[in-house]
C-alpha cells in the first residue's frame, strides 16, 4: 500500500519465499485456500511468514476437495465453478493473484458485483499493464490460467526465466517436514534453557521433539529467535567496520550485541 507496486526483482524475491511456503505445506499434505497478502507477515528480516490457516485443510495426494471457501478476489476459477478440484492448483492460483497485485499495485479481478466478479475470474479477464516487463506477464498468463490442467506447477515456474531476476536473494534453507524429519536441537539453547529457566533437559528435548505448543517449545523457540537476530546483527556489524576500514576511516566504538537487540 505504501509503495503503491513493487519493483519485479523485489517482487521475485518475496514470491520466491510464498512459493517455498506453499511447497512446503503441500508436501505436509496441507492446503491453505486463502492465501492473499494479509495472510502473508515480514519478520525481522524481511522474510515471508504464510500464517492463517483457519480455511485450511488436510488432503493426501491426488484426492480433490470440494469446499469452495476463501476470499473471492483471490480463489481459483474451479472453485467459483464448484467442481472439485486439486488444492494445490487452487493455492497457486492464489499466489498468481499475490504476485499481480504486488507488481502492479491493484488486483486483477474487482467488481462490486459478486456475480461479474466470479465471470471475470472464471474467464480469467483482467488487464495487463503495459509497465510490466514481457517475462513477468508471460509468467502471470500463465499462472492465472483459468483451465487448472494447464496451469504452471511449481516447477514450471522455477523454470521459468523471470523467476531468476531476484536481488539480494537469502541462501536456501532446507525445510524440516515435521513427522518425517527429526527436529534439530541447539544445544546452547537448551544449555541455556535448563540453567536460566530451571527446565529438565530430558522433558525440554521430548517436547520439542515431538513438536508441543506450550511454555517449553515456545520459550525454546523464542530464544532461537533472539540468537538468530543477534547473528544478523553480529554479520550487519561487521561488514560495516570493515567498509569503514576500507575508506580508511576509523569505524565507531562497538555496541554490544546484547545492547543492540535491547534497543
Amino acid at each position: 500500500m505504501k509503495n503503491r507496486r513493487l519493483k519485479e526483482p523485489e517482487a521475485c524475491k518475496i514470491y520466491a519465499q510464498i512459493l517455498s511456503g506453499i511447497e512446503y505445506i503441500h508436501r505436509l499434505g496441507v492446503v491453505h485456500r486463502d492465501l492473499k497478502p494479509e495472510n502473508l507477515l515480514l519478520d525481522h528480516n524481511n522474510n515471508i511468514k504464510l500464517v492463517d490457516f483457519g480455511l485450511s485443510n488436510l488432503y493426501k495426494e491426488g484426492q480433490k476437495l470440494k469446499t469452495a471457501c476463501g476470499s473471492p478476489c483471490y480463489a481459483a476459477p474451479e472453485m467459483i465453478r464448484g467442481e472439485r478440484y486439486l488444492g494445490l492448483g487452487a493455492d497457486i492460483w492464489s499466489s498468481g493473484v499475490i504476485l499481480y497485485a504486488m507488481v502492479c499495485g491493484y488486483l486483477p479481478f474487482e467488481d462490486q458485483n459478486t456475480k461479474k466478479l466470479y465471470q471475470k475470474i472464471i474467464k480469467a479477464e483482467y488487464k495487463m499493464p503495459s509497465f510490466l516487463s514481457e517475462q513477468a506477464q508471460d509468467l502471470i498468463q500463465n499462472i492465472l490460467n483459468p483451465d487448472p490442467t494447464q496451469r504452471y506447477t511449481i516447477e514450471d515456474i522455477r523454470n521459468h526465466a523471470w523467476y531468476s531476476i531476484a536481488e539480494h536473494q537469502p541462501p536456501y534453507t532446507p525445510p524440516i517436514y515435521l513427522g518425517k524429519e527429526p527436529i534439530p536441537i541447539d544445544p546452547k539453547i537448551m544449555n541455556t534453557l535448563v540453567k536460566d529457566h530451571g527446565i529438565e533437559q530430558a522433558k525440554a528435548e521430548q517436547e520439542i521433539k515431538r513438536n508441543r505448543f506450550n511454555n517449553i517449545t515456545t520459550t525454546y523457540y523464542l530464544l532461537l529467535k533472539r540468537k538468530e537476530r543477534a547473528g544478523m546483527f553480529r554479520q550487519q556489524y561487521n561488514e560495516d567496520v570493515k567498509k569503514l576500514l576500507l575508506r580508511g576511516k576509523k569505524g565507531p566504538s562497538p555496541t554490544p550485541v546484547s545492547d543492540q537487540i535491547q534497543h
